[in-house]
């Protein structure tokens, strides 16, 4: 039987063209459910490593990207102040592909339809390879997180809790 080729998403042929090297996981998607969690007990990983990607809105600087681990909640008064806004909320689902081309569950700070500002949880950094979606349910790309965050100019700050 021959193993199912891994369709290259385009956060994973962004990455080959800045030539960051990186590991395809792939893993089995419940539909029922998409947390961060359940990926990490697929992957056999840490839910530190792994990070889920959200899209807010602010009250000024419109939509922003906060990265932060899989068990943790992103801290709505930290992201507004680093992301200079009064208030933020998260992005309504609706909105969600036609803003940035991705689906929920399948949603990667690389390869967003523009770029948006980003901010990476501090814990980020704190280790050697983390989790991140390839832009497709039951795909992560695991990878050297200061290579990730300098790659989409993302900023490191204390944003969930």
């Amino acid at each position: 039987m021959m193993a199912k080729k891994i369709e290259k998403t385009n956060a994973v042929r962004l990455l080959d063209r800045a030539k960051i090297a990186y590991e395809l996981v792939p893993y089995t998607v419940d539909e029922d459910n998409l947390a961060a969690t359940h990926v990490a007990q697929e992957l056999g990983e840490d839910i530190a490593t792994v990070f889920k990607t959200l899209v807010l809105r602010g009250d000024r600087t419109g939509l922003f990207v906060c990265v932060i681990p899989g068990d943790m909640e992103v801290d709505l008064k930290a992201a507004a102040r680093v992301s200079g806004n009064k208030k933020c909320e998260m992005l309504p689902m609706k909105e969600l592909l036609p803003s940035t081309g991705y689906i929920r569950g399948g949603c990667s700070p690389i390869g967003m339809k523009k770029p948006l500002p980003t901010y990476f949880h501090t814990t980020a950094t704190l280790h050697e390879c983390i989790y991140i979606s390839a832009g497709v349910r039951g795909l992560q790309i695991a990878i050297n997180p200061t290579e990730l965050i300098t790659y989409v100019n993302a900023s490191v700050a204390d944003i969930a809790i």
